[in-house]
């Protein structure tokens, strides 16, 4: 089984950007891939974080997700499309929605990002303030996909070891995040990030990312990778637009889960969702 983490330099040009991902999930899937990752905010950056209010769709309907179903029907793909605004609540705010859809272009899952990116970036004139315009979530989310089953997180969450503990503990083999980390977080804690969770949860993880300068004048760092359960780096793409693609193999993890139980000795209680 083969998956998929697409890489992309998304702007405020919501037709734009789909035609880019289209082209990539399109490479993705004539490379064998039955499972692709779109990165967080695939489908828009906008110069300012407000903008994202205006061009948020109604949960079920609009054509970000309309994209989304029926490309993943043509395909023939399971699809996680990073995470795209939808509608929320009174005030205004959006939800950055991770929503997952099967070969047949039917939804799945939806997972609402929990962890919200309100920093300053130590010794940089750089910060941010998701909340002001993101609800966050409350709940976790696994699903089964045809390359297994899959638990989804979204960029500043894979600094919450507990979420994915949840999730490993709702069965996840897979581990999605999609990203738009800054440059500066990017080199100092990406890779270090991404295979811990791997390595603590015995888990697959997939991190397509946004790579680039992006209109707003904001960097993001890219290097988009899939790293298998023992947090070994299968593939990357550190720069630019593009497709990783790397083989899955669940027979293999669970005999590595099964002679190296680390899992089954935790001495805490699971945390559910």
């Amino acid at each position: 089984m083969k998956v998929a983490a697409i890489q992309m330099t998304s702007g405020p040009d919501v037709a734009g950007n789909l035609q880019h991902a289209r082209g990539l999930l399109e490479e993705a899937a004539t490379r064998g891939a039955g499972f692709a990752a779109l990165p967080e905010n695939f489908a828009f950056m906008g110069l300012q974080d407000a903008d994202k209010r205006g061009v948020a769709e109604s949960d079920g309907r609009g054509p970000i997700q309309d994209f989304l179903a029926s490309t993943a029907q043509r395909l023939r793909m399971a699809i996680v499309g990073g995470t795209i605004p939808l509608r929320a609540g009174a005030d205004g705010r959006v939800a950055a929605a991770s929503l997952v859809y099967d070969p047949d272009g039917k939804r799945t899952a939806r997972y609402d990002k929990i962890h919200l990116f309100d920093v300053d970036i130590p010794g940089r004139a750089e910060s941010y303030r998701e909340s002001a315009h993101v609800a966050p979530g409350s709940q976790s989310a696994v699903v089964d996909t045809p390359v297994g089953r899959v638990g989804l997180s979204v960029c500043y969450d894979v600094r919450f070891p507990e979420l994915f503990r949840a999730l490993s503990a709702n069965g996840a083999q897979l581990l999605t995040v999609p990203s738009a980390f800054t440059s500066p977080t990017g080199r100092a804690h990406w890779e270090t990030l991404l295979r811990a969770r791997a390595i603590e949860n015995l888990c697959y993880v997939i991190a397509p990312a946004q790579s680039g300068f992006h209109a707003s004048g904001r960097e993001t760092y890219g290097d988009s990778m899939i790293v298998d359960y023992w947090g070994r780096i299968l593939q990357r793409l550190p720069r630019g637009r593009g497709c990783v693609v790397a083989d899955i193999d669940l027979e293999r993890q669970a005999e590595a889960r099964k002679s190296f139980p680390a899992l089954d000795h935790r001495a805490f209680a699971p945390i559910h969702s």
